[in-house]
């Protein structure tokens, strides 16, 4: 047996050095000194090799650096052992985060993950997401798009396709991950009233992200609950910018004690327009973000924010996925909690 690599032929023009080419199963199986569906077997039913040969196949794919081929491997198997991923704006933080999180879950499982970021969330451009994923016989795809426009492209999917939503409301035809975003806002509002503020005002995303009704909607609850007024809601972007905006409005409000925002960059604007405009955080006015993205810790003051496990989102999409490929219907949603973590912008009434 020999390990050399196969040599191409010399094409007219071209250097007379011999090229390597890539090798294929026939290459390792010779190398090995095995059966070419013996090393089919070791890189698609591992289990059902036994541990001498399997270790012989697997130094021969190392010694070569042999690729498998997709497409025979979809033959062989009936999957390619890759995931697609349907996103939307991954300059946000909690979706760039999540798509890392499918990213490692998918890595740590040996599947590969092809991405088609869209320019746009509405019915046409998410068919047109999972179709350029289907072109390329991606096992299953996992949409990631916290949008209510994408739920139009979740219902009429093409059939056999298994399909997993990341964040989305309550009434998809698919499976769902997702952060409870109502016990988030919830938590938030509670551990303001608790520390003596008579009501809460609400700075919340733009009304067509499916995150930012669930926080609204926890925000209210919790309010009507324990009978609080509950303040005209105040509609932002996601963006610093908008909290600073919609910041120096709250701060010429005297009776504003406490302000609960929907995520931590429109929480850093409105710090800095609480600052400028002489209202101090936490004495005059305590403020509560919501993602826990790196730099809160490190906004000046600290910022008490409800923290995202964005990560955990994405390992559960992933399982939920898997479930759908292996022919299970488990479970329809599953939830991830969020946590409060209380720093030094909130503070007691006074």
């Amino acid at each position: 047996m020999s390990g050399a690599r196969r040599m191409t032929k010399v094409r007219p023009g071209e250097s007379p050095t011999e090229r390597p080419k890539a090798a294929v199963m026939e290459d390792v199986a010779e190398l090995a000194g095995v059966s070419a569906m013996t090393v089919s077997r070791v890189l698609n039913a591992p289990e059902k090799v036994r541990p001498e040969t399997r270790a012989r196949v697997l130094a021969a794919v190392r010694e070569l650096d042999y690729r498998p081929n997709s497409a025979a491997r979809v033959l062989v198997t009936g999957r390619s052992g890759v995931l697609g991923v349907v996103c939307f704006d991954t300059t946000l933080y909690g979706p760039a985060s999540t798509l890392f999180g499918i990213e490692q879950a998918a890595r740590d499982s040996d599947y590969l993950v092809s991405i088609a970021s869209l320019p746009a969330l509405n019915r046409t451009w998410i068919t047109r997401g999972i179709d350029r994923l289907r072109s390329q016989s991606v096992d299953g795809v996992i949409v990631v798009a916290p949008h209510e426009s994408a739920a139009e492209g979740l219902r009429n999917l093409p059939p056999g396709l298994p399909v997993v939503d990341v964040g989305g409301g309550t009434d998809l035809p698919v499976p769902v991950a997702a952060v409870d975003q109502y016990a988030g806002a919830a938590r938030a509002t509670r551990h303001l009233l608790s520390l003596g503020h008579r009501t809460v005002r609400h700075l919340s995303g733009p009304p067509n992200w499916i995150d930012a009704s669930g926080r609204v909607a926890g925000w209210r609850s919790v309010l009507e609950a324990e009978g609080r007024e509950v303040p005209e809601l105040l509609v932002g972007d996601w963006t610093a910018y908008s909290g600073y905006e919609i910041g120096k409005r709250l701060a010429h409000e005297p009776d504003v004690t406490a302000i609960f925002v929907a995520n931590d960059h429109m929480a850093m604007g409105v710090l800095r327009a609480l600052r400028e405009m002489g209202r101090r955080v936490p004495e005059d006015v305590s403020v509560v973000g919501f993602d826990d993205v790196p730099e809160a810790a490190y906004f000046w003051p600290p910022l008490t924010t409800v923290r995202q496990n964005f990560g955990e989102v994405g390992r559960q999409a992933f399982q939920l996925l898997l479930d759908r490929i292996a022919g299970g219907e488990g479970e329809a949603r599953r939830m991830v909690e969020p946590e409060l973590v209380v720093r030094e912008s909130t503070g007691v009434s006074r």
